[in-house]
Parts: structure tokens; C-alpha cells; sequence
């Protein structure tokens, strides 16, 4: 039986990538790290101990950094570039949580930006009441492949509509997608395209308290 202590040993880390969308604008909920510790804003995150699984470390990070336990997260990617992180060698797996603003009322969050590149999509800029932030260690890439995740399972599943409540509108759903694309949309076209799908189904109940004529509720279809 081989002996570990001969084998290098990197650091192991989680990040987690907590997204919603509010007021038509797609964010991350960043936060700042000290100034004497690689400054900058980042995704929560945290290392691995050598007592917890990943489950029980993106829980661990979730209840330390976040304090938001009713989050659901799905592993994005693996990130393991030897420069990535100055302190030293480490590698993170990342985990993307995609929720309903109301989940995240009160969390700092911050805009994310991609230039629009289709699909592709590119580095992420994250913008904070105007300003610009810097962005620590390779947080700006992994940022920009969750957009590029999310515009390429957008046409052909159900991932948009995690950032939705459980009854919404189709001006939330359309809002939705200009988000997480970077570009507006034609209305009719889309509408009717989302109703063709046949992923919606009407409610029969309209929203309330606007100043204009309430727009009908919607609802997920149930999966067969």
C-alpha cells in the first residue's frame, strides 16, 4: 500500500456561487475579504477539513459566511490553476445556487455583468452601487462560466425559472431571461415561445396591488 505523506497535498476549497435576480438585473452574492488576506470580493467559500465531506463543507461555509440555510446548490465546476490563489496551491470545487430574490432579501448582493458574447459569454465584471468591484482570485472566470451555464441550459430547460417564485408572471419570466442574456427582448415572439414550450401552466389568479391591469399568474408544469 502506497504511503500518502510522499504525495503532494494542495489545499481543497469550496465556493459557492449564490445567484438570483432583482429589479431585472442578474446578481451574486459576493463578499469582501480583509484587507491583509488576498483583499478583494468574493464568492463565500471556505477550505475542506480533513473531517467533512464537500456536502458538509458548502454546509459549514453556507451557515458561517451566509446564514442562509434554505439554499439549494448543484456543483458547478472544478478550478484548479497553480496560480489561482497566491497563499498557495489550492484547488476549489465550485457549487452554484440559483435562487427567487425573496431568498436572498438583505444578503449583499452584486451585479454581475458579461460582455454578450452568445453563449460563450466571458469574464464577469461585478458592479456595486455604481462602482466597480475588484474581484479576488479567479472569481471573475468562474463567475463568467456561471453565466455561460445558465445562457446555454436557458432555451432548453427549466433553469430560468429557479430564479422565479412558484407563481409568477410572464414579464418576470421574459425579465428573467434579458438577465441572464445581457440583452433585451421582443415580447410577442418570446411569449409565444415560452407558451409553446408548454413548461407553464396558467393559475387562473392575477397578481394584485400594481397600478396597471393585472397580469395573470403562471405556474411550472409538473414533470412527467
Amino acid at each position: 500500500m502506497s504511503n500518502l505523506e510522499t504525495y503532494p497535498r494542495p489545499s481543497v476549497a469550496v465556493d459557492l456561487a449564490i445567484m438570483t435576480v432583482v429589479d431585472g438585473a442578474l446578481k451574486a452574492l459576493l463578499v469582501e475579504r480583509p484587507e491583509d488576506n488576498v483583499p478583494g470580493w468574493a464568492m463565500p467559500g471556505g477550505f475542506v477539513y480533513l473531517d467533512q465531506s464537500l456536502d458538509q463543507t458548502v454546509a459549514r461555509v453556507l451557515a458561517e459566511k451566509v446564514g442562509q440555510p434554505q439554499v439549494r446548490f448543484e456543483q458547478l465546476a472544478t478550478y484548479g490553476a497553480v496560480d489561482r490563489d497566491p497563499r498557495g496551491r489550492v484547488i476549489s470545487v465550485v457549487y452554484m445556487a440559483l435562487c427567487p430574490a425573496a431568498a436572498l432579501a438583505g444578503m449583499p448582493l452584486s451585479t454581475i455583468r458579461v460582455a454578450w458574447e452568445g453563449v460563450a459569454g466571458g469574464v464577469a465584471e461585478a458592479v456595486q452601487n455604481g462602482a466597480s468591484l475588484p474581484l479576488a482570485f479567479d472569481h471573475a472566470e468562474i463567475l463568467g462560466d456561471v453565466v455561460k451555464r445558465l445562457r446555454g441550459k436557458l432555451d432548453y430547460s427549466r433553469i430560468g425559472f429557479a430564479f422565479l417564485p412558484q407563481r409568477f408572471t410572464l414579464r418576470e419570466v421574459q425579465e428573467v431571461h434579458e438577465a441572464i442574456l445581457g440583452r433585451s427582448l421582443n415580447k410577442p415572439p418570446f411569449r409565444r415561445k415560452l407558451l409553446d414550450r408548454g413548461m407553464i401552466i396558467p393559475t387562473g389568479e392575477f397578481e394584485t396591488g400594481g397600478a396597471y391591469r393585472p397580469a395573470e399568474l403562471y405556474t411550472l408544469k409538473p414533470e412527467e
